[in-house]
């Protein structure tokens, strides 16, 4: 079965063409649509076993972005399936699923309509999702399309760890909850941890560390999603590269009052200017940062243990919250290549048995890897996150399910 697998963003395409065999599957090409709507908008693309291609073009919007690639998929030069009518489905990423959806689900017209209805909870990001799946529609009307949610593996957190300490009427009214993202990442992770570790993902206290531009942990106990740090949106919870997190609200309406800006300006405040680039005045990218640390930049250094010691405040509260972990995952850019983070998050917590060796974890990058001495209870482990995979996956598994109905 052949799936392609779409993750749409505002001015963005990525992709990914898997085949996909019994339980084995490879990965046919790969690339990105960007600076959709923009001037200078191109496709990067790669087939398998071949360079990537750069390959400029006017693209207006979505629908124009897919029909690109689809082309370049068939194409002779740098194709890899001979027609369209190879593809045999078609997955989607999906940034918010609200409380509706606690699963991967085949797209419906029902459907379509309830992720509509969740495009206030994410304004920026289910626009485009939905738009990737409209464009399918019209491109290629007769395969069978699937919805991957960013927020469906949370939808097992409890009551006590979802709500907020505000007027229930308001979450009644509105869904004001923390619903948590990155869920296809933590899952991912979390199975992989246990399959390379030999043990049962039922029986396990994980704590998962997705560490990118954007970041969150996420606590899981005997399979299920307990707590996350993201909340309501994915400003809540670590320092990110440009996202303040966790920040006292009397301050934001503070600064609003002492600044005299409105919401949307707010907004862009707390998301777009904060993170490591507010605290540290150089970058949101942990390699420039770090740079200027080793150079001895205060503010670099500064920024540095505020990330860290947020990421370990979070692990301990959770290990309170599940009653001990026995495996600690790194992922996500910085979680798989950023060994002085992963050592700077570690230190002072053997006392719930997270240790590091430096031997191991020193110059890690990208591999999957137990970073812990051997022997030790806690496993802390390195495990490249695959969300393409999972959406894959889940894609083959629904489809395959309807088929036989």
């Amino acid at each position: 079965m052949k799936i392609l697998v779409l993750n749409c963003g505002s001015s963005s395409i990525k992709y990914q063409l898997f085949n996909m065999v019994d339980n084995d599957w490879g990965v046919l090409a790969a690339g990105v649509v960007e600076k959709i709507g923009l001037k200078g908008s191109f496709l990067k693309h790669q087939k398998e076993g071949n360079e990537k291609v750069l390959l400029e073009g006017e693209i207006l919007d979505h629908q124009t972005g897919i029909d690109y690639i689809l082309g370049v998929l068939v194409s002779e030069r740098h194709g890899c399936i001979k027609t369209l009518e190879e593809i045999d489905a078609v997955g989607h990423r999906v940034v918010h699923g609200g409380e509706e959806f606690n699963s991967s689900v085949f797209i419906t017209n029902d459907v379509v309509r309830k992720m509509e209805e969740c495009i206030d909870l994410a304004p920026l990001h289910n626009p485009p999702n939905l738009k990737g799946i409209e464009a399918i529609t019209q491109l290629l009307p007769s395969v069978p399309q699937c919805g991957v949610f960013d927020t469906a593996f949370h939808q097992t957190m409890p009551k006590e760890a979802y709500m907020y300490a505000i007027p229930q009427s308001l979450y009644k009214k509105y869904g004001i909850r923390r619903y948590g993202f990155h869920g296809t990442s933590h899952r991912y992770v979390s199975q992989r941890a246990c399959e390379i570790l030999g043990v049962d993902y039922k029986t396990q206290k994980i704590i998962s560390c997705h560490l990118g531009n954007g970041a969150s942990i996420c606590a899981i106990k005997n399979g299920e999603s307990v707590d996350t740090s993201m909340g309501f949106t994915p400003l809540e919870g670590l320092v990110m590269g440009t996202r303040a997190g966790d920040l006292d609200l009397g301050a934001v309406t503070y600064i609003m009052d002492k600044e005299l800006i409105g919401t949307r300006s707010a907004s862009v405040l707390f998301n777009k200017h904060s993170g490591m680039l507010g605290l540290t005045g150089i970058s949101s990218d942990m390699r420039e940062i770090e740079s200027a640390a080793a150079e001895g930049h205060e503010a670099a250094q500064l920024g540095l243990q505020i990330y860290d010691y947020r990421i370990k405040k979070y692990i301990g509260s959770y290990a309170a919250a599940m009653g001990g972990v026995d495996v600690l995952i790194f992922t996500g850019g910085i979680g798989e290549n950023g060994d002085s983070t992963r050592a700077g998050v570690c230190e002072g917590l053997e006392f719930i048995g997270v240790e590091v060796d430096p031997k191991i974890n020193k110059g890690l990058r990208g591999k999957e890897q137990v970073i812990s001495p051997e022997g030790n209870n806690v496993k802390v482990m390195v495990v490249p996150t695959d969300e393409e995979l999972v959406i894959a996956k889940d894609t083959k598994e629904i489809v395959e399910e309807l088929a036989n109905r």
